[in-house]
């Protein structure tokens, strides 16, 4: 049974490697072979709108803003760390479940899921933007479909986010000195889908004003601070959960 059981480990552990490795394959994909891979069926107009000057550029702010974000929630977990190491030390004699994997693990989630209701709810089924449709207006053939492309970079990206959060949650299973505590991982969501939505929104709603939240709109400005008001309110519920956990298990 041990060794059946250690079996299963080294083969869970064999797959995480792999997603670790095609995660970095599709960032690799996505910045350097896209342009001699992608649309090779395209029209000659698609394909230069697509590979223009702001080919790169584009790419780059795309990526920067994960890296902003990974940059906050490393922060944030490293603070949270800290008070942890702190409560241990006032309380010697009482055992303290570290709060910090879990919350970490599910604001990662939290980030990809919210790229993901995004990019479906808003820039597919509603359709009130696409990635680019402030500098690019999807209102023909060749706009249409160069948002479309970009779209789908950003799918890429918020995918590759969810699976290094999946990893990260698989590897907290054998751990025993964790909060495994729902409101933890429900509010960890919900902080990490309002951060993303907060540094998305600043920088590709006000900073660069690459979409609005409602391209269609009389004052689309309204709905870009609006966006960022619902953000607020999902990244305080989360913090609530948080502590509704700690208040649990503390």
């Amino acid at each position: 049974m041990l060794l059946l059981q250690g079996l299963i480990v080294a083969a869970m552990e064999k797959n995480a490697m792999k997603l670790i490795r095609r995660a970095g394959l599709l960032l690799w994909f996505s910045c350097f072979a896209l342009p001699t891979w992608a649309c090779p069926f395209c029209n000659p107009e698609i394909q230069s709108a697509i590979y223009d000057s702001q080919f790169y550029p584009n790419l780059l702010t795309m990526l920067s803003a994960f890296i902003a974000i990974a940059v906050i929630v490393a922060i944030l977990s490293a603070l949270a760390a800290k008070r942890y190491r702190a409560n241990v030390a006032k309380h010697p004699n009482r055992q303290l479940l570290t709060p910090v994997p879990l919350a970490t693990t599910a604001m990662i989630l939290g980030i990809g899921f919210g790229g993901f209701i995004d990019g479906i709810v808003l820039h597919q089924i509603l359709q009130w933007h696409e990635m680019l449709s402030n500098k690019i207006p999807p209102t023909n053939y060749v706009g249409k479909s160069v948002n479309m492309f970009w779209d789908g970079i950003f799918h890429a990206f918020t995918l590759i986010v969810t699976l290094i959060g999946v990893i990260q949650l698989w590897k907290l299973l054998h751990r025993k000195d964790i909060n495994r505590s729902g409101y933890l991982l429900s509010g960890g969501m919900l902080t990490g889908w309002g951060l993303f939505n907060i540094v998305e929104g600043i920088i590709d709603h006000h900073l660069l004003k690459l979409h609005n939240v409602r391209e269609i709109s009389s004052n689309p400005e309204m709905w870009n601070f609006g966006f960022l008001g619902l953000s607020v309110i999902l990244i305080l519920a989360g913090i609530a959960l948080n502590r509704k956990a700690n208040t649990v298990h503390g």
